[in-house]
C-alpha cells in the first residue's frame, strides 16, 4: 500500500473527483462541466504520452500534436467514407500514428538537441500543410463528423457520460502503462539514456532502438487521444496538429511536472481550468476600475496573466505541481521526524 503522504492524498482526491464528476454534473445540471473535463481527460492522455518521451526519455519533440491530427483524421476520413465502426476506425488511427512515429523517429532520432526539435517540428508542419490542402476532407475548414464511432451495445459514444468514462478509462490505463514501463528494465534503460547516452551505449545498450520504441509508443498513445478528441468535438481540423498545440502540450507537461507519472494529468487540469477561469477573473477585477466594456476586452488577453504564471513555475518550481507536492511531503516529513 502506498504511504500516506500529501502527494498521494492529492492524487487520490484528483482520481476520485474525476470518477465522480459525471455524478456532480448530473445532480447540478451542469453539462458544461462534463464537456470541459472530457476535453481535459483527452488532452491529459496526450500530455502523458509526450511526458513519456520528454520527461523519461529526454526527447524534446516540438511536433507531438501531429498525432492528435492523425488520429482525428483517421476517424474523420473513415466516417466521411461511410465507415463508422470503431473497431476499424480506432485501430487505423493507432496504426497510422504508430507508422508515422516510426518513420519520423527513425529519421529524427539520428540528430540531437535543437536539430531534433526542428526536425520534429518540420515533419509536423508538413503534415499540417498536406492535410490543409486535401479539399475532399474539408481542407483548411476542417471536417465535420456526422456520427461518432460505433461499438457494441450498450456502449454508445453519443452518450456524454459513457464517452467520458471511456476517455477516463484510457487515461488511467495510459498512466498505469507508463508507470509499469518506466519501472521496467526498458524504462530504467530509457532513463539511463536520458542521463548519459554515451555511457549506456558503452555498456552495450542499443540506445537508438530504445529511443525509437519509446517514440513509437508515445505517438500511438497520442493517436488514441486524437481519435477521442475527434469523437468529442464531432469535428477535426488541421489546427489540432499546428505547432502551437504542441506548445500547449509541452506547457501542460512542464506545469504538472516532467518525468513524473501523474504530473501531466495535474498540469493539464491546471492549464485548461485556468484557461476557462482567467478571463472571468480579469473581468471581475477590472470591472470596478475601467467599466464593463474595457474589462470585457481585457479578459480576451488572459494569456498575459498565464505567461508570468508559467514563468514563475519554471523559475521557482521546476518540478511543477508534482514537485511542489513532493517538497511539501519532505518539509512535513522532516518536521515529523524532529
Amino acid at each position: 500500500m502506498p504511504p500516506l503522504t500529501i502527494r498521494n492524498i492529492v492524487v487520490a482526491l484528483v482520481i476520485a473527483a474525476l470518477i465522480l464528476l459525471p455524478v456532480y454534473s448530473h445532480l447540478a445540471g451542469d453539462r458544461f462541466m462534463l464537456t470541459l473535463f472530457t476535453r481535459i481527460v483527452i488532452l491529459a492522455l496526450a500530455a502523458v504520452s509526450l511526458n513519456f518521451i520528454l520527461g523519461f526519455g529526454g526527447m524534446m519533440s516540438f511536433g507531438h500534436a501531429v498525432y492528435l491530427g492523425l488520429g482525428g483524421y483517421a476517424v474523420g476520413m473513415l466516417s466521411y467514407e461511410g465507415i463508422n465502426s470503431g473497431f476499424i476506425q480506432w485501430p487505423v488511427a493507432l496504426g497510422v500514428s504508430a507508422l508515422f512515429a516510426l518513420v519520423i523517429g527513425a529519421l529524427s532520432l539520428r540528430t540531437r538537441g535543437v536539430y531534433f526539435i526542428m526536425i520534429t517540428l518540420a515533419f509536423a508542419q508538413m503534415a499540417y500543410y498536406i492535410v490543409s490542402g486535401i479539399a475532399r476532407y474539408g481542407g483548411d475548414d476542417g471536417l465535420t463528423i456526422d456520427e461518432r464511432s460505433r461499438f457494441f451495445a450498450p456502449l454508445n459514444l453519443s452518450d456524454k457520460t459513457q464517452f467520458y468514462y471511456v476517455c477516463l478509462f484510457f487515461l488511467l490505463a495510459a498512466v498505469y502503462l507508463t508507470f509499469r514501463i518506466v519501472n521496467s528494465r526498458f524504462g530504467m534503460a530509457l532513463q539511463g539514456i536520458r542521463s548519459n547516452e554515451l555511457r549506456m551505449r558503452a555498456i552495450g545498450f542499443p540506445t537508438y532502438r530504445y529511443r525509437l520504441v519509446a517514440f513509437v509508443i508515445a505517438g500511438t498513445m497520442c493517436g488514441l487521444s486524437g481519435a477521442l478528441l475527434a469523437n468529442q468535438a464531432d469535428f477535426v481540423s488541421p489546427s489540432v496538429m499546428y505547432w502551437t498545440r504542441s506548445g500547449d502540450l509541452i506547457i501542460m507537461v512542464v506545469l504538472g511536472g516532467m518525468g513524473t507519472v501523474v504530473g501531466p494529468v495535474m498540469g493539464t487540469i491546471a492549464f485548461l481550468v485556468l484557461e476557462e477561469i482567467l478571463p472571468g477573473i480579469i473581468k471581475f477585477i477590472g470591472l470596478p476600475f475601467v467599466g464593463a466594456a474595457t474589462a470585457g476586452r481585457a479578459s480576451e488577453y488572459w494569456m498575459i496573466v498565464m505567461g508570468p504564471l508559467l514563468l514563475l513555475v519554471v523559475l521557482f518550481a521546476r518540478g511543477g505541481i508534482d514537485g511542489l507536492l513532493m517538497k511539501l511531503d519532505e518539509r512535513f516529513g522532516s518536521r515529523r521526524a524532529q
